[in-house]
């Protein structure tokens, strides 16, 4: 199963459209809580690789009609959990190169 990618730029530019989108963010909420993408939601990817055990709390927060940009720090994690929640009919896309590229990208447009 091909899981689509999403850069940066592309997702700022849904972001700026304020398209139907939403922001998942598989990180430790640790992690999360110190650094994220604005308006994202914290889901840690130990919950979505325990998809069986955590359905009904993931299906409370994300729904099948919607977008789903799934990010990590670089993208593996993300990657991971886009296919498992593609295995159960969610529309995921990754961010490519996670919050790091999503900086530098960022960083790039406030020169």
């Amino acid at each position: 199963m091909e899981i689509k990618k999403i850069t940066p730029k592309q997702l700022d530019e849904i972001r700026k459209r304020n398209d139907n989108l939403f922001v998942l963010d598989v990180r430790a909420q640790e992690k999360f809580m110190n650094d994220h993408i604005e308006d994202s939601y914290n889901i840690p990817k130990t919950s979505i690789f325990n998809f069986e055990e955590s359905e009904d709390s993931i299906k409370e927060v994300l729904s099948k009609s919607e977008k789903i940009i799934v990010t990590c720090t670089t993208g593996n994690s993300a990657m991971k959990c886009a296919k498992i929640l593609a295995e159960h009919d969610y529309n995921v896309q990754v961010l490519e190169g996670g919050l790091i590229a999503w900086k530098e990208y960022l960083e790039g447009e406030n020169i």
